[in-house]
């Protein structure tokens, strides 16, 4: 057996401790930096912090130096900024690993009963569906597609849906006098069956009493940021 020692590159080591943040905080900075705009000192001063691994020993100076004063002032002016950007995709990711589920975007409309169906067995076991059967002419149905209106845009990982009580398939069923009515379901279960649901309003009302009325069966989720908040709101302290 061979007594000679290979001079071999160390493997790369994911760390999931301090160290391995203080590396992923690092990568991402050299990565979402303008490599081309900067100037050569600052370029590979960042080169050299973004490095978990000890550098070669043909890099000038070496890693485990100290930082001048002056190379202190070249980073530190874009480590607020590029901090907060950080922390934002870190949440986003951990977002996506906790499957909070899909984002919607207004109110789907439903043109049969097989629709209807589908949107209550196939969506996401997270994702609360509240559905709302209605007919053209019957007091407060148009009132309260204008309130689902509201809160789609405010509720976005609930899903919004109306359909006509003809196109259900079981018009029988939602006669007149029981609409308009609200369904609110969750991984295929039946949470909230509220028939002539405006009976609980006042005669002029509005998406916060609908809003109001479903939080206190506790049907709504938290309410998320909307789009076009401001970035340093949504970071995390």
């Amino acid at each position: 057996m061979s007594d000679r020692i290979v001079d071999e590159e160390p493997a790369a080591v994911t760390h999931t401790g301090p160290k391995g943040v203080i590396n992923d905080w690092r990568k991402f900075k050299l990565e979402s930096m303008d490599q081309e705009a900067l100037p050569p000192n600052k370029r590979e001063l960042l080169r050299q912090m973004s490095s978990p691994h000890k550098p070669r020993d043909s890099c000038v100076g070496g890693f485990n130096r100290k930082m001048s004063a002056q190379e202190y002032e070249l980073i530190k002016e874009d480590d607020e900024k590029s901090l907060r950007k950080y922390r934002k995709q870190c949440m986003q990711e951990m977002h996506e690993r906790l499957s909070f589920g899909p984002k919607f975007e207004g109110v789907y409309d439903l043109d049969s009963g097989e629709a209807f169906l589908e949107v209550i067995e196939k969506e996401h076991r997270l994702t609360v569906v509240v559905v709302h059967i209605f007919k053209e002419g019957v007091q407060g149905c148009e009132a309260l597609n204008s309130c689902m209106n509201c809160l789609a845009s405010e509720y976005a990982c609930v899903k919004f849906c109306r359909i006509s009580a003809a196109a259900t398939g079981a018009g029988e069923r939602f006669s007149d006098d029981v609409l308009p009515a609200l369904l609110v379901y969750k991984a295929g279960e039946l949470l909230g069956n509220f028939l002539a649901v405006t009976q609980h309003f006042s005669e002029e009302f509005f998406a916060t009493d609908v809003e109001a009325f479903l939080n206190e069966y506790g049907l709504l989720p938290e309410k998320e940021c909307g789009p076009g908040a401001d970035e340093d709101e949504a970071d995390v302290e």
